[in-house]
C-alpha cells in the first residue's frame, strides 16, 4: 500500500491529511509528518498504517491536552480526569456510540505532558493560591480544602500556604466590605465567615476594627 497524497487541512494549517492509494487514512501534524518519515509514494503495510494511525490519535489528543493545560495550570488530577474522560465511548451527532482513545494512548500524552513541564502540581498550588478570589477574599482552611478536592499533596498544600503573601485578616477584610449590606447583624456575618473557614477569634477582631 502506498501513500499518495499528503493535503494541508483547511480547518487546522498544522495538520495534514494522509492519503493511501487514493484514499483519506489519517492525518499527522507537521512535527509528526517530519518525524515519521511519511511521504508520497512511501509504501506501508497494514501493520505499519496502523501504527501510523495510532500516532494520528496520540497527535489529536496531545494537542487538545496541551490545549487544556495552557488554558490555565492544572493539577495532575484534574489532567488525569481529562484523559480518562477521551477514553470513554460517546455518541456523535448522528447518535452513533463512538469507541474512546486507547488507554495507552492516553497514557502516552499523560507522560508527555509531564516531561514538558506542562503538568506541575507545585505550579498549579500556587496558580491557586495567589489567584484564588483575589478581589473577594478567601481563608487559608478554604484554599486547603479546595487543594485537597484537586488532588493535590498535603506537605505542597503547607508550602505553599505559608510562602503566601496572603493572610486571613486582609481576607476577611475584603469579604466583610463586599458582604456588610447583606449581614448587618454582627451574629449573622460572623456565622457567614465561619463557614467560609475562618476562625471565630479572627473574626471577632476583623468585625470589630471595621466597626
Amino acid at each position: 500500500m502506498k501513500i499518495t497524497s499528503i493535503s494541508v487541512q483547511r480547518r487546522d494549517n498544522n495538520r495534514v491529511n494522509v492519503s493511501v492509494d487514493g484514499k483519506y487514512r489519517f492525518s499527522l501534524d507537521s512535527y509528526q509528518l517530519i518525524e515519521l518519515g511519511v511521504k508520497v509514494g512511501r509504501e506501508y503495510d497494514e501493520e505499519e498504517l496502523v501504527a501510523l494511525e495510532q500516532e494520528s490519535q496520540f497527535g489529536k489528543i496531545y494537542g487538545r491536552a496541551l490545549e487544556y493545560c495552557l488554558m490555565r495550570p492544572h493539577s495532575v488530577r484534574e489532567v488525569q480526569q481529562y484523559l480518562y474522560k477521551k477514553t470513554r465511548p460517546k455518541r456523535d451527532k448522528t447518535g452513533e456510540l463512538r469507541p474512546g482513545i486507547a488507554p495507552e494512548i492516553t497514557a502516552r500524552v499523560f507522560e508527555r505532558l509531564i516531561e514538558k513541564g506542562y503538568v506541575d502540581d507545585n505550579k498549579f498550588a500556587r496558580f491557586w493560591v495567589e489567584n484564588r478570589f483575589v478581589g473577594k477574599g478567601i481563608s487559608k482552611r478554604k484554599l486547603r480544602s479546595e487543594l485537597i478536592t484537586k488532588g493535590i499533596n498535603s506537605a505542597i498544600i503547607s508550602q505553599i500556604l505559608s510562602e503566601t503573601e496572603r493572610n486571613d485578616t486582609d481576607e476577611m477584610k475584603k469579604i466583610i466590605i463586599k458582604k456588610r449590606l447583606h449581614y448587618p447583624d454582627d451574629k449573622k456575618l460572623t456565622a457567614y465567615l465561619a463557614r467560609q473557614g475562618f476562625d471565630y477569634d479572627e473574626i471577632k477582631r476583623a468585625i470589630n476594627d471595621i466597626n
